[in-house]
Parts: structure tokens; sequence; C-alpha cells
């Protein structure tokens, strides 16, 4: 069964995560003479600061931590606009006693 409710928490943690770890990377990345360093040196300090935010500021235990820096670095706010709304859960799909049809996909046999 997928936590949606405990996915959209580790997604708000991993916003807040990837302005903080943005900014540091924007400060610190004069520190590579070359560019192909960055993409890995930002994964790095999402992870890292990730598992210490989560430890510090939350009760999420270290796999999840892991979750919040990568979901910070592919970019948590992207993530979540698309989840938002979009996903039902189990139990929601499941006790719906009714199926909504839109009139216009609708098929009469007199139209044939």
């Amino acid at each position: 069964m997928l936590k949606i409710e405990f996915l959209k928490q580790l997604l708000i943690i991993s916003i807040t995560l990837s302005t903080i770890t943005c900014t540091m990377v924007q400060k610190t990345k004069f520190l590579f003479k070359s560019s192909k360093y960055i993409t890995l040196y930002s994964l790095v300090i999402n992870i890292l600061v990730g598992i210490i935010f989560s430890y510090t500021f939350t009760n999420i235990r270290l796999p999840n931590c892991l979750w919040i820096g990568f979901f910070s670095f592919l970019g948590a706010d992207s993530i979540y606009k698309s989840l938002e709304g979009t996903i039902s859960s189990y139990s929601e799909l499941t006790d719906k006693k009714t199926i909504e049809i839109k009139k216009e996909n609708i098929i009469n046999k007199e139209d044939k």
C-alpha cells in the first residue's frame, strides 16, 4: 500500500531542504574549476544535509532521510506539484460506489 500522506510529508520537507541546499551549492560552486563535478557535488550536499536536517527537525530515520535528500536533489517542488491532487489512495478508489462518466463520452445507440 502506498502511503500518500507520508510521501507528501517527505516532499514538503524536501522543498524546504532544497531551498537551503540550492543556496549552499550556489555559494560554494566557485570551489570547482570544472562544472562537470557540480552535479555530483549537489547530490552529495543534498544527501548529507538531508540526513542532518531530518534528524534535527523531525523524527524521520535514515532510509527516509536519504529519500528526502534525493527528492531535494531532483526538485521536490516539481514532484509535489505533479502529485498534488492526482493520486488517490487505494481506500478512496475502493470506497467509491459510483462511476463518473463525462457526457461527451456517452455513446447513444440512436446515433449509429
